[in-house]
């Protein structure tokens, strides 16, 4: 039944893009091959005649599809040099602008959180929601010591919501890599429980206060950003309460219409901040859209909303920097020999011309102002190049390329002539100089001592286990591959005969 439900959500999901024609749009229309102008044609016999602009239509079929789609959205709505500043800026109302929910439901999520007591006197005074996103909402609270709180609570039944779109997202993965075999190069599978793991964590508030005080002591440090406090005697698993932070966010269209602020330094800032979070400290913001990005009455960044805190070791951190300085030095040969160091780059592929295809790339975009360079252009270009060198998507590293994507977006929204690259030299060459140079190397061979000493420690447990292996019956054969071709293509077929048939019946 489990797979039944999975696929009767995905036609439900293929029904509703095709109602809203957002698959094929007409407007794209003299942009497509022959083949997809013909399908185009054919969905939209069962669009209904969708209304709006395709950004519009898109946003409505997202929403109405729930949390994990919507996710999708504020995704998409972070790439204005990719998909279009019209597109995005009509995505752009899925970040905190949903439908709220009542203020009977929001106070009966206290009283189960609290008990109907204690949460009368935690909570005597709760004011209407000021935002509603796809999981929760936030209520603005005045103390009684003139002070005010920020109270984020769940929507009612997002947990299981959640866990069923999800659930029909991976059979949608599972249903790809069965089918195609080039696309288990981008491991689907993995790239979608890395997702779905994060989104789940999402709903444990509990987990964002403790990402949020964390982020709030690193940026008292680094100094580009200011984090709210969190009231942890008013926190629990579905409801959070953090100080109020006095600004507008920049999903508004007022946020930096005050002719004051520096929307250059406010652009290095965002930048340069999660730079240092990622680079120096190895833990960053992994959900930096506009929604959850408030500029503060003096000009500066405040950021909410810490469900999803990305992490990446110091290994990574070093092939990160070194990935940047790279580029920023043009030194190409260096970047492709990071990434054979790394494992990103298969060691049977040439490292020259791995370095050679890198140069094609950085080459074109050195020396041109920002507006001038076609990100999406570049995307395709690093596209191509991962199936000529057969490189494998690296699930641990999703969280921070979605981020990364995002960061850009966004500090170009704030200034369009944004360069990521300037910005980032700053805090990229001065890590890396203290990385590689004489600190660095000290701190790196006290590490390497230390990961030695912990493995000797493990050797006696090691050896055990490798003489009880000897001992053991040889293994079972191993059983076969858990999505067989021909159920993926039976998956896939079903998908689209569904699909088509719930559109005839909408027309009946």
């Amino acid at each position: 039944m489990g797979a039944v439900s999975d696929y009767l959500r995905l036609m439900r999901a293929g029904t509703s893009l095709a109602r809203h024609d957002v698959i094929l749009p007409a407007e794209y229309k003299a942009r497509l091959p022959l083949p997809a102008r013909v399908a185009g044609g054919v969905l939209r016999l069962f669009s209904g005649g969708a209304r709006g602009r395709p950004g519009e239509r898109l946003a409505r079929a997202l929403e109405k599809l729930g949390p994990a789609y919507i996710k999708l959205g504020q995704f998409l709505a972070t790439r204005p040099d990719v998909f279009g500043s019209e597109v995005t800026s009509d995505l752009s109302r899925l970040k905190d602008k949903l439908p709220p929910f009542s203020e009977k439901a929001a106070r009966a999520a206290l009283t189960e959180e609290f008990g109907a007591e204690e949460a009368a006197r935690l909570f005597p005074v709760l004011g209407p929601p000021v935002a509603a996103a796809s999981l929760a909402q936030v209520h603005r609270m005045d103390m009684p010591d003139a002070s005010q709180r920020a109270v984020k609570i769940l929507r009612p039944g997002i947990e299981g919501q959640l866990m069923r779109e999800l659930s029909a997202m991976k059979r949608a993965a599972r249903t790809i890599e069965g089918v195609s075999v080039e696309s288990r190069r981008l491991k689907p599978i993995a790239f979608t429980e890395t997702i779905a793991a994060a989104m789940m964590r999402e709903t444990d508030l509990r987990l964002e206060a403790g990402g949020a005080d964390e982020m709030r002591v690193l940026s008292e440090t680094s100094g580009y950003f200011q984090i709210p406090k969190v009231d942890w005697d008013r926190t629990g698993r579905r409801v959070l309460t953090t100080d109020w932070v006095d600004g507008i966010p920049l999903t508004h269209p007022d946020a930096l219409a005050n002719p004051a602020i520096d929307r250059v330094a406010l652009a290095n800032d965002i930048t340069r901040g999660f730079l240092t979070h990622a680079i120096e400290h190895g833990v960053f913001h992994a959900d930096m859209h506009e929604g959850n990005i408030i500029v503060t009455p003096e000009g500066k960044i405040a950021l909410v909303d810490f469900g999803i805190i990305g992490r990446i070791s110091l290994m990574e951190r070093r092939f990160l920097a070194e990935i940047l300085w790279g580029f920023l030095r043009r030194d190409y040969m260096r970047i492709a020999e990071v990434h054979f160091e790394a494992g990103y780059v298969p060691a049977s592929q040439s490292v020259g011309d791995f370095a050679q295809a890198l140069r094609s790339i950085g080459e074109p975009v050195h020396g041109k102002p920002a507006e001038d360079v076609s990100m999406g252009r570049v995307i395709l270009q690093l596209f191509d190049y991962t199936q000529t060198f057969g490189m494998a998507m690296r699930p641990e590293l999703v969280l921070l390329q979605k981020t990364m994507v995002q960061v850009e977006g966004v500090a170009r929204a704030i200034d369009p002539g944004h360069n990521i690259w300037n910005a980032s030299e700053p805090v990229v060459g001065a890590w890396v100089r203290r990385s590689f140079g004489p600190e660095g190397a000290a701190r790196l061979i006290s590490t390497s001592l230390r990961d030695v000493t912990n493995r000797l420690k493990r050797l006696p447990e090691v050896m055990d286990r490798f003489e009880a292996s000897l001992d053991a019956p040889p293994p079972a054969p191993p059983p076969r591959e858990r999505f067989a071709p021909w159920w993926g293509w039976f998956g896939l077929v079903t998908i689209l005969a569904l699909v088509a048939y719930a559109a005839v019946l909408s027309l009946a």
